[in-house]
């Protein structure tokens, strides 16, 4: 890593511990040059797949794998980020070089992937510290133009025309998340089923299709050290073939949260003083590179993506309390699905 660098590592806890020694073995079959015996750290924060960064006289790799514990159906689906980062590589969406899946339990214990290292900066909030107000600007620009040539990307051409389906993708989502709510809920919350029901009942006609992120934010791209622009997109695991407005609504949820509320929120701050642009010129941006006639509506998307937030959050809560998250601040950041809940039926009752 550089000295510019600012994700945060540390020793994995005990319950997220691997056998480097079969790691070793594994990797030297499948990497050329690896020499094996070095030092391995697992990130710091998240809380969807572990994560670790592996120092080896080769280069420097990443590792993701599956959590331990009993997982939900479908989730953690490394294999699928493995998958999109290979097909992507070459086209005009950053993300790091794919180097080996490998879905052999026995190795670290889970299934996991390796790629490589691309150094830069990762922030994990919304307001980009220690960066100046002009480069804040580029870099939320760069983020809106990266989605944008997601967005574009020809995914039958890309080897993805199997890679989800492109029909009825809101609907679906909406039944999926709704299902994996409830097999992780502890407690009963009114907002969640009334956000839901508005949900199931007011989906727009328009069903475009390509390939979406799932959970595109700054704390999933990486920024250059030396440069305001994105060098790679991370954590792939929730991306299908769906309608590109989802990933939209999720990138644009911040606007409608309150800082003073949610750690991602930036509602209430000083965007201008920050250099955060307006939620339209976002928009505008995307749709350039998108290359859409004009700026997208994105009310419903915006209150899906809270839905779907919370959801997922409701996971991490129920993950924290059975000890099986990748984050001791699980139980913590899990417990603002209900708050997120709420806005969400607030934007969903004025729409």
């Amino acid at each position: 890593m550089t000295a510019a660098d600012n994700r945060e590592l540390g020793e994995p806890s005990a319950a997220l511990r691997i056998d480097t020694a079969r790691l070793d073995d594994y990797l030297r079959e499948h990497i050329d040059g690896y020499a094996g015996g070095g030092e391995v750290r697992q990130f710091l924060g998240g809380q969807s797949n572990p994560t670790y960064l592996i120092e080896d006289a080769s280069g420097t790799y990443v590792l993701r794998k599956k959590p331990p514990g009993k997982l939900l159906p479908s989730a953690h689906a490394v294999d699928r980020e493995f998958r999109v980062i290979s097909a992507l590589d070459g086209s005009g969406v950053p993300v790091p070089r794919a180097r080996v899946l490998c879905e052999d339990d026995s190795v670290v214990g889970q299934m996991f992937y390796v790629m490589d290292y691309v150094p830069g900066r990762v922030f994990a909030g919304r307001e980009l510290p220690d960066c100046s107000p002009p480069e804040v600007t580029a870099m939320f620009e760069s983020m809106a133009d990266v989605l944008g040539a997601l967005h574009a990307v020809d995914y039958e051409a890309a080897g993805l025309a199997d890679y989800g389906k492109p029909a009825a993708y809101v609907e679906r989502q909406v039944v999926r998340w709704s299902k994996q709510y409830e097999a992780s809920k502890i407690e009963d919350c009114e907002a969640m089923d009334d956000v839901i029901a508005w949900l199931s009942t007011s989906i727009p006609p328009d069903d475009r299709a390509s390939l979406v992120h799932g959970d595109y934010r700054p704390g999933n791209v990486i920024f250059a050290n030396d440069a305001p622009h994105v060098v790679a997109v991370l954590d792939w695991e929730l991306s299908t073939i769906g309608h590109p407005l989802a990933d939209v609504g999720y990138f644009l949820m911040a606007y409608r949260l309150d800082a003073a509320a949610f750690p991602w929120g930036i509602r209430g701050l000083d965007l201008e003083g920050i250099g955060i642009p307006s939620e339209q010129r976002l928009r505008e941006r995307y749709a350039m590179s998108a290359g859409l006639r004009e700026p997208p509506a994105t009310d419903f998307y915006i209150v899906f993506a809270m839905f779907r937030l919370a959801a997922i959050l409701a996971g991490v809560l129920r993950r924290g309390l059975d000890g099986n998250a990748s984050d001791p601040r699980a139980v913590e950041q899990g417990r603002a699905y209900s708050k997120l809940a709420a806005v969400a039926l607030s934007i969903a009752r004025n729409c």
